[in-house]
């Protein structure tokens, strides 16, 4: 039986202005996570302050010019057209704010610990500014503890007066982790379900209202550090089962097994069985950066993630696995890494998407570059140049089969639908595919397909 919450005066008076949208909502970083949730509490009817470090995508958010691809345009400019959303890098505003949203990034270092950096100045400048009385929801992906033992304390300490803020007094604390998929048509930031932990339970039901707001399901949780490693076990599973089929692939490729088939056959499993899919390698933000921010954490209780870290390490494998396959194709044609053409078709990390964050696509072109490889070409209309091993490449203008002909080698590492794989698979001398994007096509002689075992 859940006990009761004596809920005070005042935070009476703000669940009741919460519940009325009468309030100021401030999203600090306006990102893939940010900016959507931004659209959707201003298109709410509440007043929105996104506050943004980067100027220029504070001008083009204020003079109605969207940059991220899952919202619509008009959105944009009707929702800063009318003020209703307002972008800033001025973070005295955030004294206007009844609640504050941190969706800053979260990377890790080149030694693959974390960089929380983001959290701590977005939190010491809401630190700086807020007023009492202020509800502050941490959603940049971290470990667990970060809501804690490095939000709270900033929070606690009023430095403009040289005081101590106190919970529930002062101001409101909760994490709630960002469930965002880029290109996902189905599920957005209003209808996809997040959970929600506070510093204590009047917390957790304070910053559940807020986000009640833009999100039409909230699932209480019984602190942060649970939300926080809720958040973590979500893309952990999906690299760990993504690393299971990637090993697989390799060993279907030694042993002349096709692992496409395996899985579809497997899939056929009413219960108890969930397909995941081989590929160059994982991108993006989470999933990539999720086991190493466990791992770093659990060598404070002196724990040693071993599975889970593994996992990582073989996702992380698979653009090298890839160059080496680019390299056996090379051997069996006349040509040398000095004369092979080679066209890598996508950049993005994901199909259909502008998203090129660690991108596996883009990693092969480096280790291909770093093996001496130069007639590299690559196009995807998404995305329309990159930089390779400090070098700046834009993508050709376009493919068709005539130019598809003029390479030796393509090399398929994002399946984006605007490609046309038939005729990708009858113009091209090989086709080195790593997403099975040519299943369908009618000749596959000459397809080379990642877990294939040819």
């Amino acid at each position: 039986m859940k006990s009761t919450i004596e809920i005070d005066t005042n935070s009476k008076t703000l669940l009741n202005n919460i519940k009325n949208k009468n309030i100021t909502v401030g999203i600090v970083g306006l990102g893939y996570v940010g900016l959507p949730l931004a659209c959707e509490y201003a298109s709410q009817g509440v007043q929105t302050i996104g506050f943004e470090v980067n100027q220029e995508k504070v001008d083009l958010l204020n003079a109605g010019n969207n940059y991220i691809e899952d919202i619509d345009d008009d959105l944009v400019r009707n929702l800063t057209k009318t003020k209703r959303l307002i972008a800033t890098a001025d973070f005295k505003e955030v004294s206007n704010c009844d609640a504050l949203i941190i969706c800053v990034p979260t990377p890790f270092t080149e030694n693959k610990e974390p960089d929380i950096s983001f959290i701590l100045n977005a939190t010491k400048s809401i630190s700086d500014n807020m007023k009492k009385g202020t509800v502050v929801i941490l959603k940049s992906t971290t470990f667990p503890g970060t809501t804690e033992k490095f939000v709270m304390p900033i929070l606690i300490k009023n430095e403009s007066n040289n005081s101590l803020r106190e919970i529930e007094k002062d101001f409101y604390l909760a994490f709630s982790p960002e469930r965002i998929d880029p290109g996902n048509k189905k599920w957005n930031t209003k209808n996809t379900p997040i959970a929600v932990g506070g510093v204590t339970p009047i917390c957790t039901k304070i910053a559940a209202a807020v986000i009640n707001i833009a999100v039409e399901k909230v699932i209480e949780v019984s602190s942060p550090t649970i939300a926080e490693m809720e958040k973590l076990l979500e893309n952990i599973f999906r690299s760990v089962n993504i690393a299971l089929v990637n090993e697989l692939a390799k060993l279907c490729d030694r042993i002349g097994v096709n692992i496409w088939e395996v899985i579809d056959a497997a899939a056929t499993k009413p219960f108890g069985f969930m397909p995941f899919y081989p590929g160059p390698g994982i991108g993006g933000h989470c999933i990539l950066i999720d086991p190493y921010y466990l791992e770093w954490m659990a060598r404070e209780y002196d724990f040693v993630t071993n599975f889970i870290t593994l996992a990582a390490e073989t996702n992380e494998d698979m653009p090298f696995y890839v160059r080496d396959m680019v390299i056996k194709e090379i051997a069996k044609q006349p040509v040398s890494y000095s004369t092979a053409k080679i066209l890598i078709l996508g950049m993005a990390f994901k199909k259909n998407v502008s998203d090129l964050r660690h991108s596996p696509a883009l990693k092969v072109f480096e280790l291909l570059d770093l093996e001496g490889i130069k007639n590299i070409d690559y196009y995807d209309p998404y995305i329309p140049k990159v930089n390779v091993n400090s070098n700046t490449i834009n993508s050709i203008s376009e493919i068709n089969s005539s130019v598809i002909e003029s390479y030796d080698i393509i090399l398929i590492t994002t399946d984006h639908s605007v490609f046309d794989f038939d005729m990708i698979a009858k113009s091209s001398k090989i086709v080195i595919d790593t997403r099975n994007s040519c299943k369908n096509a009618e000749n596959r002689d000459n397809i080379v397909l990642l877990g294939d075992g040819k």
